[in-house]
């Protein structure tokens, strides 16, 4: 029997809590590359790729056939009752892809939460203490201490407190809004001298670009220092790459623009093409602190997600997606730099590769303009664009397409997005 969008929307009000907020009101029916249809036959270009999960495009042949095979052999044992060689034989390929010239290990979780609170796990076993520090405008999952270490309140912390203790927060440089490298690295000196003794400090956490938060990447020098504060202090450098991995940035990891490496490093949506899949690589000294029985889970390391992973990184090599999140990245940034000459909300397009953000505010001054991001997102929406909106004040668009997307279908959204932004000028005025 067939079901309308606004049938459905009004089973999922009376079935499901309102704290899961969803963008759109209509439902999903099937999707090809970055292309998405729904119920009722309406088509749209997906921008959003599922949060940057979808790197290597909705249903890649070669990720559908992957998972296919392994459904015919088996779907689940428990990695760790029964052992399969497909989590080990990806554990060799990203021990070895990863950053870093040291000995690696790698071990498999299911999200992006999972993995950073298993990273905080290791950092405290590994060094024996319990401090970490992470940055304002982070996100690093819903969990309780994924919480606690994500730097944005609404609407993630919320009337969820209590939180864990010994998770301290400093501002993330942001130019834009008159943060500094200096600015952030002044905040942990005085961190250091007034909240937490850096002898008691585990780890720090850090994006390389802030997804949730705006899209901010880190910059270099601020890397540096760092890795040379983490040096200094004996205190475990974390790099969270749950959005940035597998392509998105013009490389396989951020971390691969620097010239430091993380001691640990935490991955998952794009892993897998669609599958849940998350996971953390490190130092193998580092990776060895816990002990046995101390890691895993249930469903960590699921089998049909690792097959689709072993083919993503397959895809990415084969159809050089860092190359292409380059082309791709650098066309869309040039067209929205183009469109600012008619567009004076729109403050800054920034990002490495395919991680682009154009930031909105109100012109002639550096108050956030939420009201014109969320109105560049609805009316994308109605032309058939998704778009996602994020920062810690709601007025960034990100732009997070496949990588694999069509040519045409590209310049169709590139098309859409010019004309969306000058009608939204057009109200504003």
């Amino acid at each position: 029997m067939s079901q309308t969008n606004a049938e459905l929307q009004s089973r999922k009000d009376a079935a499901t809590p309102r704290g899961v907020g969803v963008m759109c009101d209509f439902y999903a029916a099937r999707a090809e590359n970055a292309e998405l249809w729904d119920i009722e036959g309406h088509r749209f270009i997906d921008f959003a790729a599922g949060i940057a999960v979808c790197n290597t495009g909705h249903r890649h042949p070669k990720i559908v056939a992957a998972i296919r095979d392994q459904l015919d052999r088996f779907t689940h044992t428990a990695y760790q009752v029964v052992p399969y060689a497909s989590y080990v034989e990806l554990a060799e390929k990203i021990n070895a892809r990863a950053p870093g010239d040291y000995p690696k290990k790698t071990a498999f979780f299911t999200t992006g939460a999972e993995a950073v609170e298993n990273a905080i796990k290791i950092a405290r076993a590994a060094t024996g203490r319990p401090g970490v520090i992470a940055f304002n405008g982070a996100f690093h999952g819903r969990t309780l201490l994924g919480m606690a270490l994500t730097g944005k309140v609404v609407p993630y912390k919320s009337g969820f407190g209590p939180f864990p203790s010994d998770v301290f927060h400093v501002p993330f440089p942001n130019p834009l809004h008159g943060v500094t490298t200096a600015d952030s690295l002044k905040a942990l000196e005085s961190l250091f001298k007034a909240d937490i003794d850096p002898k008691r400090v585990a780890a720090i956490i850090f994006e390389p670009v802030q997804g949730e938060g705006g899209f901010y990447p880190a910059p270099a020098e601020f890397v540096r220092a760092l890795r040379k504060l983490c040096n200094a202090h004996g205190i475990l450098l974390i790099a969270d790459e749950v959005q940035t991995g597998f392509a998105r940035t013009g490389k396989l990891f951020a971390m691969h623009h620097y010239d430091v490496v993380p001691d640990l490093m935490t991955m998952a949506k794009s892993l897998a093409g669609g599958m849940p899949l998350s996971g953390v690589v490190g130092r193998a000294d580092v990776m060895d602190a816990a002990a046995p029985g101390g890691l895993g889970g249930t469903y960590a390391g699921n089998p049909l997600a690792l097959a689709a992973a072993h083919a993503v990184l397959d895809i990415i090599d084969e159809e050089q997606l860092c190359e292409r999140a380059n082309a791709l990245g650098d066309r869309l940034k040039a067209k929205l730099d183009e469109l600012r000459r008619d567009v004076p909300q729109l403050a800054e397009v920034r990002g490495p590769g395919a991680m682009v953000a154009a930031e909105f505010l109100k012109p002639g001054s550096t108050e956030p303009d939420a009201e014109f991001a969320k109105r560049v997102q609805t009316r994308a929406l109605e032309r058939g664009l998704l778009l996602l909106v994020c920062g810690v004040y709601s007025n960034v668009v990100r732009f997070l397409f496949p990588l694999t997307i069509q040519d045409t279908v590209f310049d169709e959204a590139l098309a859409i997005l010019g004309d969306v932004l000058k009608e939204s000028v057009e109200v504003a005025a």
